[in-house]
């Protein structure tokens, strides 16, 4: 018994009816365009013309689904009010086929449920509130009628009885609904194969910093180690020494406590790399090698590139190192200006390259793995990541990392 009437008692229930509401009354500024039928046709048979209607009602119904914003929007509504786990569609995945019909089709649906669930509720719920007091309450459809007196006993029973109905029409709706969401609404082949890549190319980044987090780690606690152990050893013979070994422990600490902060939570997944990394302090040496290459690059460099320590001067010389690659295998060749400049609260990072006049406008060739695994890597450090064109002929690749001061 207790369990019949639970999903009477569920928010989500009605949160599901609210969804399907919505749903209904979005196709409301549509309706007017269903005479045009009837402008086009005028001598249409009389039992033919509401048919047009409302055939052409739900062509321009279904019409929405076809933009892809629309598609986002009813995701969003289903995760929230339906509570079915949905995953944003993929922004590369382009859909096809029979896929791109889903989303008109779960619009009629959508639409059809909620106008069905809307007035077979109404009724039900404005005949419960009107018997109690009396008054009389009659339904016709198809010839079919039915009329109830209110007052009374009966008239409770009766009013409670459609009160209960209109609140398993709620339930039938929200049923319906999330049984139609994730074949309608969820990913589409294609959307499955774009959000396992991009899965992927996160999980390597993630490795990526976790490997260098691993490294960190490592050298810290090897020096720690050693220095504690000198500390001890020179405490009482040479108390200057041992202070400055245990400055150097603090100083080791703190870096260590900055890596962590930087990448907790990332999953290693691979062997750790023994190649060396490179840091901000390595940044000149880059730019000359990239001079004996014959590259013509303006450096505008600000700040104390040395104060800026761990994962995050690791992943600002990488950032780097990715955008001069990218403007050496795509540019058009002239000067590359780079910018890096340290300030108290963040690390600004630029690379600008001109471009030919077949991507001028917008589409600049790339690898399609170097600079959204950038964007990922400066995710996971809280900072911003843009790229595109900067005037006519121009690429500009932009970063900004927040630096916490140590305490």
């Amino acid at each position: 018994m207790v369990t019949g009437i639970r999903p009477l008692l569920r928010g989500s229930t009605y949160a599901g009816m609210l969804f399907a509401l919505f749903g209904a009354l979005a196709s409301l500024p549509l309706m007017p365009f269903a005479v045009l039928p009837k402008l086009v046709w005028p001598s249409a048979p009389y039992a033919v013309q509401p048919v047009l209607a409302l055939l052409f009602w739900a062509a321009l119904v279904g019409g929405m689904g076809l933009v892809r914003p629309v598609r986002r929007v009813l995701i969003m509504g289903a995760r929230r009010l339906l509570g079915v786990p949905l995953p944003d569609p993929a922004p590369a995945a382009v859909p096809s086929g029979a896929d791109r019909w889903r989303t008109p089709l779960w619009l009629l649906l959508h639409v059809a449920v909620g106008w069905t669930g809307a007035l077979v509720g109404g009724v039900l719920l404005g005949a419960g509130l009107a018997l109690p007091l009396g008054a009389p309450v009659g339904v016709s459809l198809f010839g079919w009628s039915v009329r109830a007196e209110g007052g009374g006993w009966w008239g409770w029973a009766l009013a409670l009885g459609c009160v209960l109905l209109a609140a398993l029409v709620c339930v039938a709706v929200s049923s319906a609904l999330r049984w139609l969401a994730p074949g309608l609404l969820g990913p589409s082949a294609a959307e499955r194969l774009a959000l396992a890549a991009e899965r992927e190319q996160q999980l390597g980044e993630r490795n990526r910093l976790a490997h260098e987090l691993h490294d960190s780690i490592g050298h810290t606690l090897t020096a720690t180690t050693i220095q504690a152990a000198v500390a001890g050893e020179v405490l009482s013979a040479d108390p200057v020494a041992a202070r400055a070994a245990l400055r150097s422990i603090e100083e080791s600490a703190r870096a260590a406590l900055e890596d962590l902060d930087y990448v907790l939570g990332v999953l290693r997944e691979e062997k750790a790399e023994t190649a060396p990394t490179r840091t901000l302090a390595d940044l000149p040496e880059l730019l000359d090698r990239l001079r004996h290459t014959g590259a013509v690059v303006e450096p505008e460099l600000s700040g104390e590139l040395a104060q800026v320590q761990g994962t995050l001067s690791r992943a600002a010389y990488r950032i780097v190192q990715e955008g001069l690659t990218n403007a050496l295998r795509h540019g058009a060749g002239g000067p590359v200006q780079v910018r890096v400049a340290v300030r108290p609260d963040a690390l600004e990072l630029s690379v600008v390259n001109r471009t030919g006049a077949a991507t001028s406008t917008g589409g600049f060739p790339t690898s399609g793995h170097g600079l959204p695994g950038l964007a990922e890597r400066v995710r996971l450090l809280h900072g911003e990541f843009a790229s595109g064109p900067d005037g006519p002929q121009r690429w500009r690749l932009a970063v900004r990392l927040p630096v916490r001061a140590s305490v």
